[in-house]
């Protein structure tokens, strides 16, 4: 998430009365700040004074849009599990403070956890360092074994609503929709993140290398509203994609690779893998414009919707060249 400097926190009075009774004794709101990039909530980092004349930092999510209303029980709900389920596992995440689903107390569904420190990198330099540091993060994430199993992914595409850019080549998008009108392959279930991509991840970066060229680390793993059970493949087909738009193909495939030399498993047979892999670049295809405007926002206007779509097109045609 990419903070915003120049921005006091609006924040409703219910809601406001809500954090303050999770506050600890003597603390107060001291002020705030939006942090943009979230796509689907009003996302505000809180400043709370404390007692001893110092400050910390607490994020506030809330579902504003009315549109997003109903979605947002199941998605809070699904947050404060998951951050539950991630306490003292070792995987960097938000603690829950508090939670308010149905906008029982607040204005608006939200929810109260701590601030990490650390901010996302979405440049293409340093690229080569951080990228099996997400690579170990991800086998890290698929690694937990939780009490209680979250709910099972849900498909975020069909065959029949895959949406072809302008241009692209009819024939492997033919082909490609063809792949995933078979049935789902078996698969061994992991705990997944579902939206595992930088935008998602927090780095520490030393002053003298803003680009996390060297000394990158990573400080937080953030949003787990889509938190699910199922194959190992959705993320990394997920955050491989997000990679071969943000920085171009080669770079989707390679994160694929870091994967697997982390230690990570994906399905044995290629004709599955490649099932998996294709599901999440025509997912994409429906939302170009959505996807392409957060990263404009965050300094890459170069990725204008069209520059996008040839990237995706380019990607798909990498990926049924390389594993069909």
């Amino acid at each position: 998430m990419v903070t915003s400097h120049d921005e006091t926190a609006a924040v409703r009075p219910l809601t406001l009365a809500w954090v303050g009774r999770h506050l600890e004794a003597g603390e107060w709101i001291a002020g705030g700040e939006a942090l943009h990039g979230g796509a689907t909530a009003d996302m505000r980092r809180l400043t709370i004074g404390t007692r001893g004349g110092g400050t910390r930092h607490l994020v506030l999510r809330s579902f504003v849009d009315p549109t997003r209303q109903g979605p947002a029980e199941d998605l809070l709900h699904r947050e404060a599990d998951a951050l539950t389920t991630l306490t003292g596992t070792g995987v960097p995440t938000p603690e829950l403070v508090a939670v308010d689903p149905t906008a029982a107390q607040c204005e608006y569904p939200s929810l109260l956890m701590t601030h990490l420190p650390g901010r996302t990198v979405l440049d293409d330099e340093g690229l080569e360092t951080r990228l099996p540091l997400l690579a170990r993060q991800l086998v890290a994430v698929h690694a937990v074994r939780p009490a209680v199993r979250p709910r099972k992914y849900v498909a975020l595409t069909t065959a029949d609503t895959v949406v072809a850019p302008e241009g692209a080549d009819a024939v492997v998008w033919a082909a490609a929709i063809d792949v995933i009108r078979k049935p789902a392959p078996r698969y061994e279930g992991r705990f997944l993140h579902r939206d595992f991509q930088p935008g998602n991840v927090l780095f520490d970066l030393p002053p003298e290398d803003p680009a996390g060229a060297t000394g990158a680390r990573i400080t937080g793993v953030v949003d787990w509203a889509a938190a699910s059970w199922g194959p190992a493949d959705l993320d990394v087909a997920h955050c491989s994609t997000n990679l071969a738009l943000l920085h171009g193909p080669a770079w989707g495939l390679r994160f694929t690779e870091a994967y697997q030399e982390a230690g990570g498993m994906l399905a044995a047979a290629a004709d599955e893998r490649l099932y998996w892999q294709v599901r999440a670049p025509m997912a994409f295809s429906e939302e170009v414009q959505w996807v392409a405007q957060p990263w404009q926002e965050a300094g890459r206007t170069e990725l204008t919707t069209r520059a996008v779509e040839e990237r995706l097109d380019a990607y798909l045609i990498s990926l049924m060249d390389t594993l069909g």
